[in-house]
């Protein structure tokens, strides 16, 4: 299976690859990440649990049983929150460890509509945890829920009205003193619990059947009602249930895919979502008679209705723990793939007909899974998971990005690079003030041969003469780092005269004058151009008009003559 080193040491703790955007966080004892989103400011969360130490408070007592001695240190080490921030150079910005008296462990995070988190959880010794926190993870409430019993979160969901839901399971209690909702039907039972947006809990009730019945994940349907996904074990079978609730947690309907005696198949469920048609696609791991794990991806309606059952051999078993849909349709799912010495993690690109497009494995000759993934702003997603070393025991916090196709993103720390290359691949331009270059690669022509007469977009000679050999210049430098380049933006602009005083169509009238100026440079800059820069501007170019959004100011003036121009801008992956 491919490897993927980390060679590069950022901090006595993180380790990150000089051109692959990967973080790894290295703490004493285990250490994971279950959960990740993508912050307003485009920076990325991820929540999952690290262990401490509590210093033992009777060192000075003395102990003639050892079993004694052994009960006063057995909670000295356990987990406690840890919410991880990076930024887009791959580096943390934020590491807060919660200080709650009882050991605990995150599985999920989500986004409040001010930038803030809800973090979902559950304690050690069996209660439940919901975490607020504000956009600095500070925090805002804890809300601790649950039985008298063992119970245990599988998942937070965030829901339309700004709340959540948190699903998951609770033990039985055999208690003849417990109402209905205590004693519950067997060994464990399906748990939901639903909170407002300000922590007030709405309901909670108990499902399931004789069996041991677990909740695994949930999602809201378009309507208001909830979609859940659960397990229902009983002997060496394993069977799997999706049920459908009202907003208050009244059964709709309930289907039942029961396990396969005949071919001694397991299926277990791991992620359900909502699809943009409103329809749902569940991903489980089905297991056949010789415990080989293989995907399998089911997408139905709101009625019960399968719409697509596919199951997805690789060569290796595998396994997609978290899946996410992009906006033209294609689903990106994240997880595992081993063999018998090794495990890494798995990113897997479907169509919407739900068939594999694209798979690739990510880690070292050891331990490696993902666990969530994100789908970001740009297209690209970012992962958490574990990292095992090589040689090692212990796993560790892992946050790394892709992009669309499932490929390593690149560090986007390396646009100081690019900064420093493009100013000495045009220090002739820049000396003799034709264009400036600034820090974000965002490249303004400065030479007044270089603007737009009023009103006009066709280019001059002496402008068509600089881009010819401008164009030379960048397209062949992006052509060599084609690996590392997004976008190459040409933005038309405009002063903010027009001759009249109407605001709309001043507006108007200068925005379609800005297109036309990027559509001009543009087609000037493709025209010259050989086949294979001609497809590489196929691949990377974007043309807009800015209006005069972006007008030229000095000493708080507007230079009209300044304004009437083109710029271009590098975007990095």
């Amino acid at each position: 299976m491919k490897a993927l080193l980390f060679l590069t040491l950022l901090l006595s703790s993180i380790y990150a690859n000089k051109t692959d955007f990967s973080v790894i966080v290295h703490k004493p004892f285990d250490a994971a990440l279950f959960d990740i989103t993508e912050d307003y400011d485009r920076t990325i969360t991820a929540v999952g649990f690290s262990k401490e130490y509590k210093p033992n408070s009777n060192t000075q007592k003395s102990y003639t049983n050892a079993f004694d001695y052994l009960a006063s240190v057995s909670q000295q080490y356990g987990s406690q929150m840890h919410i991880l921030k990076v930024d887009n150079k791959a580096n943390i910005i934020l590491s807060k460890i919660s200080n709650f008296t009882k050991f605990n462990e995150a599985v999920a995070v989500v986004k409040t509509p001010t930038n803030g988190y809800f973090i979902g959880g559950y304690t050690m010794d069996g209660s439940l945890l919901i975490v607020k926190l504000d956009a600095n993870a500070n925090l805002i409430f804890t809300k601790t829920f649950g039985t008298k019993n063992y119970d245990r979160m599988n998942n937070l969901i965030l829901m339309s009205d700004g709340g959540v839901l948190a699903v998951g399971s609770s033990i039985t209690s055999r208690s003849q003193h417990d109402s209905l909702f205590e004693t519950g039907l067997g060994n464990n039972d399906i748990y939901i619990t639903r909170f407002s947006k300000d922590g007030h809990k709405l309901w909670s009730k108990k499902y399931g059947t004789q069996n041991d019945d677990i909740g695994i994940d949930a999602v809201e349907a378009r309507d208001g009602s909830i979609i859940v996904v659960s397990t229902s074990s009983y002997n060496k079978n394993r069977d799997v249930s999706f049920m459908r609730l009202t907003e208050n947690g009244n059964r709709v309907w309930l289907k039942i895919y029961k396990h396969s005696i005949e071919n001694e198949e397991t299926i277990v469920p791991r992620k359900i979502i909502r699809l943009r048609d409103n329809n749902f696609v569940v991903s489980l791991s089905q297991y056949n008679q010789k415990r080989k794990e293989h995907i399998r991806l089911v997408k139905f309606d709101l009625y019960q209705n399968i719409l697509i059952d596919k199951e997805i051999f690789t060569t290796y078993p595998s396994t997609l723990n978290d899946i996410k849909e992009f906006s033209d349709g294609t689903l990106i799912g994240v997880g595992y793939v081993k063999d018998i010495h090794n495990t890494d993690g798995l990113a897997m690109v479907l169509d919407s007909n739900l068939l594999m497009l694209n798979q690739e494995h990510y880690g070292e000759e050891n331990y490696d899974v993902f666990n969530a993934v994100t789908i970001l702003h740009n297209s690209q997603v970012a992962v958490a998971g574990i990292h095992t070393n090589n040689d090692s025991q212990e796993s560790n916090m892992w946050i790394t990005k892709l992009n669309k196709d499932a490929s390593m993103s690149q560090i986007s720390a390396h646009i100081g690079n690019f900064h420093l290359r493009l100013k000495e691949l045009f220090k002739d331009e820049i000396a003799q003030n034709l264009l400036t270059i600034k820090e974000d690669l965002s490249i303004n022509l400065t030479h007044e041969s270089l603007y737009f007469e009023v009103g006009t977009y066709k280019l001059t000679t002496k402008q068509k003469r600089f881009l010819k050999a401008f164009s030379n210049k960048l397209l062949k430098f992006l052509s060599a780092n084609q690996a590392y380049i997004n976008t190459l933006e040409i933005s038309g602009h405009t002063s903010s005269e027009w001759g009249t005083n109407n605001f709309e169509e001043t507006y108007l009238k200068n925005e379609k004058l800005s297109l036309e100026r990027s559509f001009a440079t543009l087609s000037y800059i493709f025209k010259t151009q050989d086949k294979s820069k001609q497809i590489l501007l196929t691949k990377i170019v974007k043309g807009s008009g800015e209006s005069y959004k972006n007008r030229m100011m000095l000493n708080d003036k507007e230079d009209k003559a300044m304004s009437r121009r083109v710029s271009f801008k590098i975007l990095l992956k």
